[in-house]
């Protein structure tokens, strides 16, 4: 199954970027040093082997679709100038926007995209597909975000910085 996932969510990475603007999250950072990019991939690979080893089950196809653009928001949201202050709160409604400019969503896909950021956002997600990304991203913004200060830390002591 690993082996197929990865070929899955490569493909579906792939099919984003010819489709629409998904490559340019490349340019985007969203914890640490980790890129959107990056952060979505890793959010698609942890929901899909949540559902595995909890053998919950899924529409996988729209999985990982909704976690690859659950961040879809194509901005920089550390330019707190520029209207970012409240992004938590914000981005998952630009995001299903912008993914319904370049796609054609499923109402899985749309959910997830939405209802990413319970409970910062109020209103829980509705399918089980939903619930897997919000606790995935959750995941995964803790282990970027922990990395991140691993590194910091490393280099200030490195550095002679306490």
């Amino acid at each position: 199954m690993n082996q197929n996932l990865f070929f899955d969510i490569v493909t579906e990475m792939e099919s984003l970027k010819k489709e629409g603007r998904f490559q340019d999250t490349h340019q985007f950072i969203q914890h640490g040093q980790i890129s959107v990019y990056t952060h979505c991939r890793n959010v698609a690979y942890v929901s899909c082997r949540l559902a595995e080893k909890y053998h919950i089950n899924v529409d996988q196809k729209s999985l990982i679709r909704g976690a690859l653009l659950h961040d879809y928001f194509l901005y920089d949201w550390h330019e707190k100038r520029k209207g970012h202050c409240l992004h938590g709160f914000f981005h998952p409604g630009t995001a299903l926007r912008n993914a319904q400019e370049d796609f054609e969503l499923s109402n899985i896909e749309k959910n997830i995209i939405v209802r990413h950021m319970f409970p910062l956002t109020i209103i829980p997600p509705m399918c089980r597909e939903a619930w897997l990304v919000c606790l995935a991203d959750k995941l995964c913004a803790l282990g970027e975000t922990l990395s991140g200060i691993t590194l910091l830390r490393r280099w200030r002591l490195l550095s002679g910085q306490f």
